[in-house]
């Protein structure tokens, strides 16, 4: 896929919402992350050797609609979350934006990202990309229809277990 020469988003404003949706995540403000989905939204992480794979053909690490990860971030932020209880230190780097063009009536959106979680004495990293189906409403504002998180690994043997929101 070639990026458009026109868009309704320009690379500097899909940094910005980028940038913003990492900080929410990072401060783990995880209800106001939800809210950026749209109503339809999903958020999808493939399988590691499959991140083309389709749900329904493949198992997916994660493949939440917007209830689901609401759910997910509520869950999160009790204290019983063992796995997030105390709360890791949460760091997003992003880079490489590139705005791809419109998708089925969305801005697509391709980013590369470093997550870097810090729990108990030990650093985990994920590498990846994702790409971002963004809507964009009249005022400007911007909500996330899909995010699909493509994690760079061959295993999750060094981080165990994705227990936070990539």
């Amino acid at each position: 896929m070639t990026p458009a020469t026109t868009t309704p988003l320009s690379r500097t404003d899909a940094e910005t919402f980028l940038f913003h949706e990492a900080e929410l995540i990072d401060s783990w403000k995880l209800l106001e992350w939800a809210a950026l989905f749209t109503d339809d939204g999903e958020y999808l992480i493939p399988p590691l050797d499959q991140p083309d794979g389709t749900p329904g053909k493949s198992l997916f690490v994660i493949y939440d609609d917007r209830h689901r990860l609401e759910e997910r971030a509520r869950r999160l932020l009790k204290p019983t979350a063992h796995a997030e209880f105390p709360h890791s230190k949460v760091r997003h780097l992003i880079a490489n934006v590139c705005v791809l063009g419109l998708v089925d009536g969305f801005v697509r959106v391709r980013s590369s990202f470093v997550v870097y979680r810090s729990r108990f004495g030990q650093t985990e990293v994920f590498p990846g990309h994702a790409l971002h189906d963004l809507a964009v409403a009249a005022d400007g504002s911007l909500t996330i229809r899909r995010k699909r998180v493509m994690l760079d690994t061959d295993s999750l043997r060094d981080q165990g277990r994705i227990s936070l929101i990539l």
